[in-house]
């Protein structure tokens, strides 16, 4: 069974940046797409963004221009690095990873943006 851990969320300002993480216990360097995506509290899960093993990104038009994702393949981990953080980004953030026909969903790791 592949795990997916995320890790790095927490409490910033508005205005702040933020990378979170997510550690899987299978090789990504075989993987098809990977993603993050983000529920908060009330609203349905929404993508955020999206890698695919080409190296084609995909960003929600909300978080164009301030959050980048990534991939680092020997660490076997995918980042989402966020900046000019917004209230409205407070979210638990899970990752998500696709090999072949299935794909598996991390824990989450909550993200909060207040003063």
């Amino acid at each position: 069974q592949v795990q997916l851990v995320e890790s790095g969320g927490g409490l910033v300002q508005p205005g702040g940046s933020l990378s979170v993480s997510c550690a899987a216990s299978r090789s990504i360097s075989g993987a098809n797409a990977m993603g993050w995506y983000r529920q908060a509290p009330g609203k349905q899960r929404e993508l955020v963004a999206a890698l695919t093993s080409d190296g084609t990104t995909n960003y929600a038009d909300s978080v164009k221009g301030r959050f980048t994702i990534s991939r680092d393949n020997a660490k076997n981990t995918v980042y989402l690095q966020m900046s000019s953080l917004k209230p409205d980004d407070t979210a638990v953030y899970y990752c998500n990873v696709r090999w072949g026909s299935r794909a598996y969903w991390g824990k989450g790791t909550l993200v909060t943006v207040s003063s």
